[in-house]
């Protein structure tokens, strides 16, 4: 199995031609045309947009998903694969370019988010494969005389049983003609999951190679003829922008062709990337006043506490069940709650970087993005151009976290080449990256919980007083068409998996005028942290033991098993000197695309004289459905682990009149091989379809390690991340 870049020359035509095939509720589509083709071809015959095989057996699969870590140019790949029947040796990956036929079946756009990728793609992509394979079948039947109800296939191969004759798939291919119409592959025509030979099997990832000895190329990497390079200071503040600066000092410096003032910031283009940020580090700006130029993160985060616990303050409901006010009017009890997490920095490894080429009647991109779609129709905009005058190279990404689905950058580099008339590579430092980073947002949140006589669980009310990401992201109108409700800052915040009859989870919005995103895990990673403290909290006031209670107040078997696997894992009953364990549920997907579940328990001690937390073990249990490569799947989930270590210790941003504080890693601290626990990671199986795997364990990790820090201590930490002075304030 080889990889390579997608051929631009390449032209694959699209119909509106679609397939549907539904599965678990979802309406999945892809839209293929068949390529006329003579017979006895001397290239590769195209079977659909996905799959070319060559006279010498090569089988080229385009993989519609583009790279950024967590391994889809191999997973996805290997699901045409496994209904095709190749063999995997045989295989060559191209990238797919940005055309509509490779669209996420789901967000319909072509989109890495949410970590849907191969759940997203998992039918249409078997039947895709499977849609070749039927066609080889019926062209060997007719080059060998028999009938193809006859024939069956082995890795690459179709096979007569009577006769035993076998013919290759690249000769099948180079002799037949595709037929009129592409045959029409039903649900129970695919593969037996049990005949699988490729899915579930640890395949390694196309990607390992090149990544290990630097040869992978980034945006950051690519060089074009004529090529400046160039930088964009955005204003401190979302929403401002320059009124003056001290453009002809810029431009009076070595090797500095320009300095221009865009409406959101400055941009300088120079000869060299140390020209070009050695004139940032001396630019001199003033910046008009913004929305935001007041906020102080401080300040805010004691107005939202007030806010949420007001009950007159009214917010939108995101997630519903149930009668909560008679559930709170009949309540015996009502345990009450309130938990805060910070404004957080994706820190991916790949600082912004993006090359654009402007010319009269076309524009030609490199870079890469987790919205390819949205990247694309923001350059034709952004030049006038159709999106037909685009051309976009898709790069691998250093890293994404729901940073790169903002494309922001790609239109920096465009005006930056139309300023100046030349290919430039825009590249941000650090510095810039951290300074206008577009955030996890920061949140105050309270639950009530209705309990009667018997202690029973009758209500739970979630308020969550936080930025918006969505209009931000997306734009107002989709706010709107959501009838007010954020889904990102939400998601999590639904509890279908506990026995709850009556539920609300509230946003209460609070504008301070931040750059915020989406982050890995989205709102799971906070509002996770609440629900499963408070589920601590619970257990705690009842008598029970955490585990034992999370098991009687679960009602999902799958939710069920995995507490009880991640227990055992643990040796949960064990007492350890000085330490403390804690455990935490986590879910991830919703009820239309199912969920993944995980149980992570965490093995903490306190260093008293510091505060210093030590993370001794992490355990995780995740059940993932149908993992697709096992053995990748641990490993997202142990990069999973670690990232949300990071902002459970260490990561925070502050901001000061509505600007970041902190500067780079020496200040936005991240956590350190020292900080790394062993890791302790266990699949258990349930189900035919693969389930999300890449974000699942980033909302356990912060709530197991207060529930741990109370097993240790009977305090709890309530304000994430747990910085040492946090942690001895809390245990004074």
């Amino acid at each position: 199995m080889k990889t390579r870049p997608h051929n631009d020359r390449q032209v694959l035509e699209v119909s509106r031609r679609g397939i549907l095939v539904g599965a678990a509720g979802l309406s999945f589509g892809f839209a293929f045309q068949l390529a006329p083709q003579a017979a006895a071809q001397s290239g590769p015959l195209t079977f659909n947009a996905f799959v070319r095989i060559a006279p010498n057996g090569t089988i080229t699969i385009v993989s519609p998903a583009i790279e950024m870590g967590q391994g889809v140019n191999t997973s996805l790949p290997l699901i045409f694969a496994e209904e095709l029947d190749a063999d995997w040796s045989k295989v060559v990956i191209e990238t797919a370019p940005v055309a509509e036929v490779y669209n996420h079946p789901v967000r319909q756009t072509q989109v890495v988010v949410g970590s849907l990728t191969i759940r997203g793609y998992w039918m249409a992509a078997r039947t895709a494969g499977a849609q070749a394979r039927q066609m080889l079948i019926e062209a060997a039947a007719t080059q060998l005389g028999v009938p193809a109800s006859e024939l069956k296939t082995e890795p690459s191969l179709v096979v007569h049983g009577t006769s035993g004759r076998k013919l290759p798939y690249g000769e099948i291919a180079a002799a037949m003609k595709l037929p009129e119409k592409l045959p029409d592959i039903k649900p129970d025509q695919l593969k037996p999951v049990a005949n699988f030979r490729l899915i579930g099997a640890d395949i390694p990832r196309i990607d390992i190679a090149e990544k290990s000895t630097g040869r992978m190329i980034y945006a950051i990497d690519v060089r074009v003829p004529g090529m400046v390079y160039g930088t964009i200071a955005r204003s401190p503040v979302r929403g401002s922008g320059p009124v003056s600066f001290n453009r002809e000092e810029l431009k009076g410096l070595p090797d500095i062709i320009e300095a221009v003032a865009f409406d959101h910031g400055v941009g300088i283009v120079g000869r060299t990337v140390e020209a070009v940020f050695s004139a940032r580090s001396q630019l001199k700006a003033q910046w008009r006043a913004a929305p935001g130029s007041n906020t102080d993160s401080d300040t805010a985060m004691q107005i939202a506490l007030d806010r949420a616990r007001d009950p007159k303050v009214q917010g939108v409901i995101g997630r519903s069940a149930g009668d909560i006010a008679a559930a709170f009017v009949a309540a015996a009890k009502v345990h009450s709650s309130e938990y805060m997490t910070d404004y957080v920095y994706h820190a991916q490894m790949e600082p912004h970087a993006c090359v654009a080429s402007v010319e009269a009647q076309s524009v030609e991109v490199w870079s890469g993005t987790q919205w390819p779609t949205q990247a694309r129709d923001e350059a034709a905009k952004a030049t006038g151009l159709g999106k037909e005058q685009v051309k976009f190279h898709l790069m691998q990404m250093g890293g994404g976290f729901g940073r790169r689905v903002s494309v922001e950058y790609v239109i920096d580099a465009i005006m930056l080449s139309k300023a100046v008339g030349k290919p430039v590579k825009m590249l941000l430092s650090r510095e810039d990256d951290v300074a206008t980073g577009r955030l996890r947002p920061m949140t105050a949140q309270r639950i009530d919980v209705a309990l009667d006589n018997a202690g029973k669980i009758t209500g739970w009310r979630h308020r969550i007083a936080a930025d918006t990401v969505v209009p931000y992201l997306y734009g107002k109108g989709r706010l709107e068409a959501q009838k007010g409700v954020d889904h990102i800052v939400m998601a999590g915040a639904e509890m279908p998996h506990y026995d709850i009859s009556a539920m609300t989870a509230e946003h209460i919005y609070e504008e301070r005028g931040i750059r915020t995103a989406a982050f890995r895990g989205i709102g799971a990673g906070h509002n996770n942290f609440a629900i499963e403290a408070v589920i601590d909290e619970l257990a705690r006031a009842a008598g029970k033991d955490p585990v034992d209670y999370r098991l009687m107040v679960l009602k999902d078997p799958r939710a069920k098993k995995i507490i009880e696997h991640v227990a055992g894992m643990a040796d949960w009953k064990k007492k350890r000197d000085g330490r403390g364990l804690g455990v935490a549920f986590a879910k991830l997907g919703t009820a239309q695309t199912g969920f993944s579940v995980a149980g992570t328990v965490v093995e903490v001690s306190i260093e008293a004289s510091t505060g210093k937390l030590a993370i001794h073990n992490l355990w995780c249990a995740v059940d993932v459905g149908l993992p697709v490569q096992p053995r990748n799947v641990i490993a997202q989930i142990e990069g999973s682990l670690l990232y949300a270590l990071g902002s459970a210790l260490k990561e925070r941003v502050t901001i000061k009149g509505g600007a970041v504080e902190q500067q780079n890693f020496h200040d936005y601290e991240l956590i350190r091989q020292s900080d790394v626990p062993p890791m302790h990671v266990e699949i258990v199986r349930s189900g035919d379809i693969p389930m999300p795997v890449g974000e699942l364990s980033i909302s356990g990790v912060i709530p197991a390690i207060s529930n741990a820090v109370f097993t240790l201590t009977g305090k709890r930490l309530r304000h994430a991340p747990f910085s040492p002075d946090r942690v001895k304030a809390g245990l004074a």
